[in-house]
């Protein structure tokens, strides 16, 4: 097939988006398509078209349904599609009615979606190829927060946690992402500033945050809106146990029984779990065998094939 693969334009310089639509261009490839990725749908006989978000890619959507009303087309749904716009902003709900199938990031996206849009909706894990193996290091307990700093990430939760731990308590939190406003920047100087145990790294190369989170006790992960955290992913295949805010987004890559939840903005809950995987090996313990028992879910082999059956399914119902 000849398919297009559209991802907006984002103010992040390696988006979440951006580095799904090169996954997905790379597997679609390796199973015998033609596959181009851009932000605005340029145009053409594509067989297919794969949009990244169903409000910013509506005018591709459009667009493409417009001009290729036979074809197949399918919306892939980001967090805040599902947390926030497909409620607030007609155009998203109008490219979820054009679309053929969607596609959510994590199990519990299809409880966002009716009935009848649930029954064309696929779920398709991210994936990693991350192999670092895990040696957190030994002189105190590090924790990493990695994620561009904006309001979605609710970014300084876990500095904030620091507060409520013994100022003796040998812990640091490493955050690695680059501020995208003048006020994220102006309250990670301040942190800095003002609380010797928080380091902010600012944007680093892949490599480097991967190295980073292998030398990390736990990853924080402290979103109010996800479609399926790729940190996530990276960690449970590295084998660091995530402290995460217990949101739908969060709980879809992580697992309802999942033991390190912490309620959203509560930084005094997410203190007490850094005390409870500092203190108890057996819930620390639990916690790293938690991540492991996901690991299998974002293999690249596991993406990889449920791209394929989602072509299948449109090939067989075309």
């Amino acid at each position: 097939m000849k398919i297009a693969i559209t991802v907006p334009p984002s103010s992040a310089p390696r988006s979440g988006n951006r580095h799904t639509a090169a996954r997905w261009r790379d597997f679609l490839r390796e199973l015998g398509h033609r596959v181009r990725v851009e932000t605005e749908w340029s145009g053409g006989n594509d067989d297919l078209l794969l949009a990244l978000h169903a409000r910013k890619s509506y005018s591709s959507i459009e667009r493409f349904r417009r001009e290729r009303p036979d074809a197949p087309l399918v919306v892939a749904l980001t967090g805040t599609d599902l947390y926030r716009d497909i409620r607030k902003y007609a155009e998203a709900r109008r490219s979820l009615a054009m679309a053929t199938r969607l596609a959510v990031l994590q199990q519990e996206g299809l409880r966002e979606l009716g009935p009848a849009l649930r029954r064309r909706t696929w779920v398709v894990y991210q994936s990693s190829v991350v192999r670092l193996p895990h040696t957190p290091v030994r002189s105190h307990f590090r924790v990493a927060v990695i994620g561009h700093l904006r309001s979605e990430k609710d970014p300084f939760r876990a500095v904030r946690a620091l507060r409520h731990l013994d100022r003796a308590a040998r812990v640091e939190v490493v955050q690695i992402g680059g501020a995208l406003d003048p006020r994220s920047r102006a309250q990670a100087g301040r942190w800095v500033k003002h609380e010797p145990r928080y380091r902010w790294l600012g944007s680093v190369s892949h490599g480097a945050a991967m190295r980073w989170l292998a030398s990390s006790h736990v990853l924080v992960v402290s979103s109010v809106m996800e479609g399926g955290a790729n940190v996530i992913c990276e960690a449970a295949r590295i084998g660091v146990p995530v402290l995460a805010s217990r949101i739908p987004g969060n709980v879809g890559m992580l697992g309802r029984d999942y033991p390190g939840y912490f309620p959203l903005f509560d930084h005094v809950a997410l203190a007490r779990l850094i005390e409870r995987c500092r203190g108890e090996k057996t819930f620390y313990n639990g916690l790293r065998e938690a991540v492991r028992r996901r690991r299998g879910l974002f293999a690249p082999a596991s993406e990889k094939s449920a791209l394929k059956r989602l072509l299948q399914d449109l090939r067989a119902n075309s």
